[in-house]
């Protein structure tokens, strides 16, 4: 009788630590297809953004300052864009998320960004801004945003827990919607932006940088420092790239499931724990492909998009209503500018310029929920309801949907001014960049295959971000203890 032989155990990757998440297996980089296939994994991320800094923020800080502000707001997203590869570094190699990556440092950091996560945006300012638009459309009282903003909300709700693979829906919608802003843009440009004002986004460059502290002391710290936050994602919402690239099925994130509906789709209980890629000659060359596939993705469908939008709807802003420092703050200024569209080409414009407004903002708001319980259902997950066979990553996704939905609308319901709304987000998603911004340095210096790490002159532009938003977080936080709170705003 033949003696059984017993199957030989996987060996385990060394590299990544294992003190508070398992160990994980050694697989091979799947090979690349070509970048057509992998557009639109940025989508959600650049439809989360339109809606904060390029519509609201930015354009309200160049009526007050003037365009050449702006070169602050392409600092800003330029700054987003080598933070968002690094993200993307770890989890094209790994198939784990950065954040799932942050807890093998050490447990709680997934805790720490899933509050760092719901805080800030538990103060809907994308929602009461949207309903707030959405009033100008239609030219309802003011008193109807808090019931529009809830309806939104709950619609929101709705879709995405009936919706069989969310990623795949929420790709679709938010690239409708952008594909509708970006065709009323360029029209806009076209017909209601002139040469000067164009020119004058770099001839006012040396005047606004040689006044800079007076524009910060009249915009204030918190306020610059949270459109400079928002020129792009900002806050945590940058560390989810690392779950739409995955979706996307990018690198090694073809082998982890996606999050689908507890009501329509089929769940995954497992934790979405990933693997480490072996270093070979075939993998090196591998790498190289998925490196540059996702860097030129980034580059077009975020960066390019992203400051485009910025730039043309800061420039659009100026051409109508001009710069005018008594403005007052909130979204008065966007009817303003609706009207002053009306006059130039005709009152159908002002509700064409309402209308895609509306859409950044929806877009926005239908981005913050998803991206937030996204987080959540990950970090949840993976470290500590991981042995749980009930908690699926999919049912923590839809129930921190609806908390988000219960307290947004409760919120809303105070009354509070949208734009402070948003300055609150803002800052408060500055803190949280200023710390993930150093672990994703210290996570991909020391954790990944040599052929992959973060070095060269990568690595520097890194350290200068991580202290950059180190340094603002530190004059905020002085700021707030020497002036109290209300200096934020």
């Amino acid at each position: 009788m033949a003696e059984s032989v017993e199957a030989p155990t996987p060996r385990l990757a060394t590299e990544l630590p294992s003190k508070y998440l398992p160990a994980v297996g050694y697989r091979d980089l799947p090979e690349p297809q070509g970048l057509r296939k992998y557009m639109g994994a940025s989508i959600i991320l650049t439809a989360t953004a339109l809606g904060s800094g390029e519509l609201v923020l930015w354009p309200y800080i160049t009526t007050q300052a003037g365009l050449g502000i702006v070169w602050l707001a392409v600092v800003g997203i330029t700054m987003q864009f080598f933070l968002n590869m690094e993200i993307e570094r770890y989890t094209l190699i790994t198939g784990e998320t950065a954040v799932t990556g942050f807890s093998r440092l050490w447990l709680p950091w997934g805790i720490v960004f899933v509050l760092g996560a719901i805080l800030p945006n538990a103060w809907p300012g994308w929602a009461s801004s949207g309903a707030t638009v959405f009033t100008f459309i239609f030219a309802l009282s003011e008193s109807a945003v808090p019931l529009i903003a809830t309806i939104f909300l709950l619609s929101i709700g709705l879709a995405v827990t009936v919706s069989p693979v969310i990623y795949q829906t929420l790709e679709k919608v938010e690239g409708i919607m952008i594909v509708l802003i970006l065709l009323f843009v360029v029209t806009a440009i076209v017909v209601a932006t002139n040469a000067g004002a164009w020119a004058q986004v770099v001839t006012d460059i040396p005047d606004v940088t040689g006044n800079l502290p007076g524009v910060v002391a009249q915009l204030g710290a918190a306020s610059l420092f949270g459109a400079i936050v928002f020129a792009g994602a900002g806050g945590a919402n940058n560390l989810v790239q690392s779950n739409y690239i995955r979706d996307k099925g990018m690198g090694m994130g073809i082998n982890i499931p996606n999050i689908v509906s507890p009501v329509t789709g089929q769940e995954v209980a497992a934790p979405s724990l990933g693997y480490m890629v072996p270093t070979t000659t075939e993998n090196e060359r591998r790498w190289r492909q998925w490196w540059r596939i996702a860097n030129w993705e980034q580059l077009i469908t975020f960066w390019f998009i992203g400051a485009l939008l910025l730039v043309s709807l800061s420039v659009l802003v100026v051409s109508t209503i001009g710069t005018n420092t008594d403005l007052e703050g909130g979204l008065g200024f966007l009817q303003e500018e609706g009207a002053a569209l009306g006059a130039i080409i005709g009152p159908w414009f002002t509700t064409a310029f309402y209308v895609a407004g509306f859409l950044m903002l929806f877009s926005t708001n239908i981005g913050v929920i998803d991206y937030v319980s996204r987080l959540a259902g990950d970090s949840l997950k993976v470290t500590f309801l991981k042995k749980s066979t009930f908690w699926s990553e999919s049912k923590i996704y839809i129930t921190v949907v609806w908390l988000m939905i219960i307290a947004g609308s409760g919120i809303i319901w105070t009354g509070i001014e949208p734009v402070l709304l948003l300055v609150i987000a803002s800052a408060g998603g500055g803190f949280v960049m200023a710390i993930y911004s150093v672990l994703i340095i210290i996570l991909n210096c020391r954790t990944l295959p040599e052929f992959a790490k973060l070095k060269g002159w990568r690595l520097p532009i890194m350290v200068l971000i991580a202290m950059f938003y180190i340094a603002f977080s530190l004059f905020l936080t002085y700021q707030m203890i020497s002036q109290g709170p209300a200096s934020l705003t």
